[in-house]
């Protein structure tokens, strides 16, 4: 059985592939009435364009959406709304030695293993390709819930991280790092040339932020809003790990110390609690607390590098693969508007989730 939808109420479906003609998504569940065109979706897909610096794949793609279906007048009319992306830029033979050899790290075995062969031109499905189709849904989430802010931004690169105490919001848009850090913006130029040239890559951190979700939203045990998050943040292509507030850190607290105490709110908040710390994230059992829901999401390497590497092809023969072609040096980067993407799906899909049941 093959997956290609995510969420309960507010759900979409990519389609497409890496070099297939055009990708896109459906979405289903958005309410009607809402104020959409192209303009309110194609921001956010100039943020996750290949091609916009010399740190990410030189494959040239403008990403323009189209609305095929779900609009009238300018407004949702509650019904499908279809989005396509063309793609122009797919150099197929730079794949030829990947018919011959699976890619370490990559998902060419597994696919072949799965469905009895693959699409090998980059990686057909599980190209990170495909998540520009998310960005177009994600676009249409954020409309959803327009009191919710998402902001996500790259906290470390190949292991180097941001300080904390240098975190600058308004450096975020201003590198092509998406860093809040300029010195570390700096660091990372060199890092990712040095990768780069050498026929390598880098792993990445994202970390991100959504603030303005009511107390409420989220649901106990099978549709937690933390385990919808992590289910939303794996599903993306090269992610391995994510934590959800202090994460793998709070096992080391005590419990005193990962609790987040709380105080009466002020009158003028709405009678609320004042929380004094956030080491949930902003969520507890499953539910949002108020609090900024914080998360953070580790991508591996890319698997696709100069560098040759050990592996055997569909026959079963050793050999050694080097991949050519256009690839991301660090795919995390590119990452950070697919996250905030995933993130405003999965709250828009609890925001709907709540009204279905609360009102």
């Amino acid at each position: 059985m093959s997956f290609n939808t995510f969420g309960r109420v507010f759900r979409f479906t990519t389609w497409g592939e890496s070099h297939g003609p055009a990708l896109g998504a459906v979405v289903d569940g958005c309410p009607p009435g809402i104020a959409l065109s192209e303009a309110d979706i194609q921001p956010w897909l100039d943020k996750r364009r290949p091609g916009t610096s010399r740190f990410t794949t030189q494959r040239r793609e403008p990403d323009a959406v189209r609305i095929l279906s779900g609009v009238f007048d300018g407004r949702t009319t509650g019904t499908p709304i279809s989005l396509m992306i063309e793609n122009v830029d797919q150099r197929s033979k730079d794949y030829s030695d990947v018919a011959k050899a699976y890619r370490p790290g990559h998902a060419d075995y597994a696919y072949d293993a799965k469905y009895g062969f693959r699409d090998f031109r980059g990686g057909g499905r599980s190209s990170a390709r495909e998540t520009a189709a998310r960005v177009a849904a994600g676009a249409i989430a954020r409309l959803v819930v327009p009191q919710v802010r998402v902001r996500a931004w790259v906290e470390a690169i190949g292991g180097d991280a941001i300080d904390p105490a240098r975190f600058d919001d308004a450096q975020i848009d201003q590198n092509p790092f998406f860093c809040p850090d300029i010195a570390a913006a700096s660091r990372w130029e060199r890092l990712v040339d040095e990768a780069r040239k050498s026929g390598s890559s880098l792993g990445a951190v994202i970390a991100c932020e959504a603030t303005g979700v009511p107390a409420g939203w989220g649901a106990p045990l099978y549709a937690k809003m933390d385990s919808e998050l992590a289910a939303a943040c794996m599903s993306i292509n090269a992610v391995k790990g994510i934590e959800i507030g202090d994460g793998f850190a709070a096992a080391a607290l005590s419990g005193e110390a990962n609790a987040d105490p709380m105080r009466p709110g002020a009158p003028e908040t709405g009678g609320g609690p004042e929380f004094l710390a956030n080491h949930a994230g902003g969520i507890a059992g499953g539910i949002a607390t108020g609090q900024p829901i914080t998360l953070r999401v580790a991508f591996k390497p890319t698997s696709s590098i100069l560098t040759p590497v050990e592996t055997i092809g569909p026959d079963g023969v050793a050999t050694t693969i080097a991949t050519k072609g256009r690839h991301d040096p660090c795919v995390g980067i590119r990452g950070v508007p697919v996250v905030e993407a995933m993130v405003a799906l999965v709250l828009a899909d609890q925001a709907l989730l709540h009204r279905a049941q609360c009102g």
